[in-house]
């Protein structure tokens, strides 16, 4: 009785801690979201911060952006039904090659039937000398009239099936068609949002046609960036916070459950949803053996002038790649920015936990959004030139704690 007053007693003490960590869990969740929205609020100002040219920009480079992601949608699509066609092809021309064979076992065994059904069939009911004999033989036409039976029954089923495929192929080739159609449309909107981008472009370099103005200029870009990280690292310290501090009520709940003799360590009802998440293993025990984003030639290292004036550095380093190539995570983590910011255009930024985050910039489109969690080595972007880029080329940046890093002291050494 003692025990089960006592079991009662340890379960209301419990309880409410269990309940506890999941309503802890739910309101970092809602923090999550509540974060996400503070960030799209700033994006919103900065947005209406931007000179109507740098809005242009903007515009025409996200469109770009997606109007490729939809290109290579389609060819891929494209290929899919060409490749569909061409295997529905030689299906029918398998069932058109045993059409004819079986038109011509049919044309024979027609032939044979005939001739004996003058010949032989007559014979034997003319003579019924041989009853046995002729009981045989009628058995043995019977089997000939089944087998003729099948044989046409077979004809009509090839029949069928090729009619199928006919129908099928006709179907591929109108899907084609439209396909065709529709890849047109977005090469000629690319091709118009190309030409916009270029006149934005042309304005822009007007507008800051000497160099203090190109100064101003990226200094105003460094500090827009800066505005970002700052509030996605302060977030994100904030989320740690109270990860931690909701972490230390469900360990001060697991020690006063172990503490009752004999009782088993229990394990937690569900896993914390935390921005201080490690993803894939710490950031700072892979220094030095981090793949690097995409494959490609250094154009900028870190520290160097910017643009050739001394006044202003890379913080990061830029890696010259073809344009459409796959950029992909360095390391585990969860993506907490993937918008379009001024100088930076198309840019991801992921939090590896622990004050961690990486950057990939220049982008020519986005393969991931906000709050999605990647695996190294997972595809995130594709390389570009938006943020008024000249040439295809991605950015690259490691932070720690709000500080820039060289990203060249964390991957591994090229060659």
């Amino acid at each position: 009785m003692l025990r089960i007053l006592a079991l009662i007693l340890f379960s209301s003490l419990i309880a409410p801690a269990i309940a506890d960590q999941r309503a802890d869990t739910q309101r970092q969740l809602e923090a999550a979201r509540q974060d996400v929205a503070e960030l799209k609020k700033l994006l919103e100002k900065l947005q209406q911060e931007k000179s109507g040219v740098q809005q242009q920009l903007k515009k025409t480079e996200t469109e770009m952006g997606d109007l490729e992601g939809q290109v290579k949608e389609l060819q891929r699509e494209l290929k899919g039904s060409e490749q569909e066609i061409q295997r529905l092809d030689q299906e029918k021309k398998k069932l058109q090659g045993a059409r004819t064979e079986q038109q011509r076992l049919i044309a024979i065994q027609a032939r044979a039937a005939y001739q004996s059904g003058r010949q032989e069939y007559v014979k034997l009911l003319l003579n019924q000398q041989n009853p046995e004999k002729f009981s045989r033989t009628l058995t043995y036409y019977d089997y000939l009239s089944q087998a003729r039976l099948e044989q046409l029954a077979a004809f009509n089923e090839t029949l069928r099936q090729l009619a199928n495929v006919e129908q099928e192929i006709n179907s591929h080739q109108a899907q084609l068609q439209a396909q065709k159609a529709g890849l047109d449309e977005r090469h000629a909107r690319l091709a118009e949002a190309r030409k916009e981008r270029q006149q934005a472009l042309a304005k822009l370099n007007r507008d800051f046609a000497t160099r203090d103005q190109r100064l101003k200029a990226r200094q105003q870009e460094q500090a827009e960036l800066g505005r970002v990280l700052k509030t996605i690292e302060e977030t994100l310290a904030r989320q740690a916070r109270e990860a931690e501090e909701a972490r230390k009520r469900v360990l001060a709940a697991q020690q006063a459950e172990q503490a009752r003799p004999g009782q088993q360590p229990s394990q937690p009802s569900g896993p914390l949803v935390t921005s201080g998440a490690v993803y894939g293993g710490p950031f700072a025990s892979a220094r030095g053996k981090l793949p690097w984003p995409v494959d490609g030639r250094l154009v900028a290292r870190y520290g160097t002038p910017r643009g050739g004036d001394a006044r202003t550095k890379w913080d990061g380093v830029l890696i010259g790649a073809p344009s459409g190539s796959q950029v992909r995570a360095v390391h585990g983590g969860r993506v907490v920015f993937a918008d379009w910011l001024r100088g930076a255009g198309l840019l991801v930024i992921l939090d590896h936990g622990n004050g961690y985050l990486s950057l990939y910039g220049h982008n020519q489109n986005l393969l991931k959004s906000a709050g999605d969690v990647v695996k190294a080595g997972d595809p995130i972007a594709t390389v570009g030139s938006s943020g008024g880029q000249e040439t295809s080329a991605l950015y690259f940046a490691i932070r720690q704690n709000g500080r820039p890093s060289d990203p060249a002291q964390w991957c591994r050494a090229q060659g």
